[in-house]
């Protein structure tokens, strides 16, 4: 029997990554043609965000939840977990973060869009990530095109987009909602790593730019010339 040592993060893996990007041609042949419709809408709350959010915090969080409702049904639920049974598991926490930002927008304070300074700028680097640079992937990697991850159908454009979206805003619950979309860059990180897939320094780095901003925009925050 071989000592526990020698085995690597490949040999716990469930599937092969032929299995794995076979899912997300599966998913995109389902639901096609939204991911236009989806692309629009995470463009169109990127536009506002950056622009002017001021009495829109209500309609961006109504469009992430149901497209975190969608995602976590339609992906995690009924693809992803018929390869790996862990994400049964994992599913209702697409539900969750959907509730919690309907929640977020109903308290005072909860949740607004619309922050400055250098979260601004991370979070709008993440979201173009999610948004144009994850469809473009299949382009760069030489791999089939049916395979491309777009934001609101693939889970994960869809968690880095909203972590950005999170991060150009201020409010009690943000750090909470900040939980589910990072404890899914860590899973997706750990996946694609065990892979050998090149793919895993983008949720990485999500999760990487994160912690920085935050504690850069503590620190801003303490400092007496400070604020965001």
């Amino acid at each position: 029997m071989s000592e526990w040592w020698t085995y690597r993060p490949g040999d716990f893996l469930l599937f092969s990554p032929r299995v794995y990007w076979r899912i997300f041609e599966l998913q995109n042949a389902a639901v096609w043609p939204l991911q236009l419709g989806t692309f629009i809408a995470g463009f169109a709350i990127i536009f506002v965000v950056i622009a002017r959010p001021n009495g829109k915090h209500r309609w961006i969080a109504f469009v992430l939840a149901v497209l975190w409702t969608f995602v976590g049904w339609t992906f995690v639920w009924h693809r992803y977990a018929s390869i790996n049974w862990a994400m049964a598991y994992v599913a209702p926490f697409f539900v969750l973060q959907s509730l919690l930002l309907l929640i977020a927008v109903t308290v005072p304070t909860g949740l607004v869009f619309g922050r400055r300074g250098f979260a601004r700028w991370s979070g709008g680097l993440l979201t173009s990530i999610a948004l144009f640079l994850y469809p473009a992937l299949p382009y760069l990697s030489g791999s089939s095109l049916p395979n491309a991850e777009v934001f609101g159908i693939a889970p994960d454009p869809t968690a880095i987009g909203t972590m950005g979206l999170l991060l150009m805003a201020r409010g009690s619950l943000v750090p909470v909602l900040f939980l589910v979309p990072a404890f899914w860059c860590l899973i997706t990180a750990t996946t694609l790593w065990a892979m050998e897939s090149p793919e895993a320094w983008l949720p990485s780095s999500a999760i990487a730019l994160t912690l920085v901003s935050a504690v850069w925009s503590r620190q801003s925050r303490s400092s007496p010339h400070g604020g965001t």
